[in-house]
């Protein structure tokens, strides 16, 4: 991705996913990051979740990063949540 916000490199937690932009009258496909991390290394007091699109797709929505700020508890619900779905999208892929 040309002229990205967020620093993407080994750590990341993913990078190059596909993505969807939707906003009133428009949809547009783009290449995606997705990262989770805190906002200190040493004492950090919520974690992160970061997502970027590649604005070289993109028309509509101008170059940014989108920041979640989430409690350690939050993150937690948070994770329930995606293997709640997870294990739906398995179950259907069985089937």
């Amino acid at each position: 991705m040309v002229d990205r916000i967020l620093k993407v490199n080994a750590y990341t937690t993913f990078d190059l996913l596909d993505g969807v932009v939707e906003g009133h009258g428009f949809d547009e496909e783009a290449l995606a990051v997705l990262n989770v991390t805190t906002d200190t290394r040493d004492d950090p007091n919520h974690v992160e979740l970061q997502v970027e699109m590649d604005n070289t797709d993109l028309e509509e929505v101008q170059a940014h990063a989108d920041k979640v700020e989430l409690s350690a508890e939050q993150a937690r619900e948070l994770a329930g949540e995606l293997e709640k779905y997870a294990g739906r999208v398995e179950a259907a892929g069985e089937e």
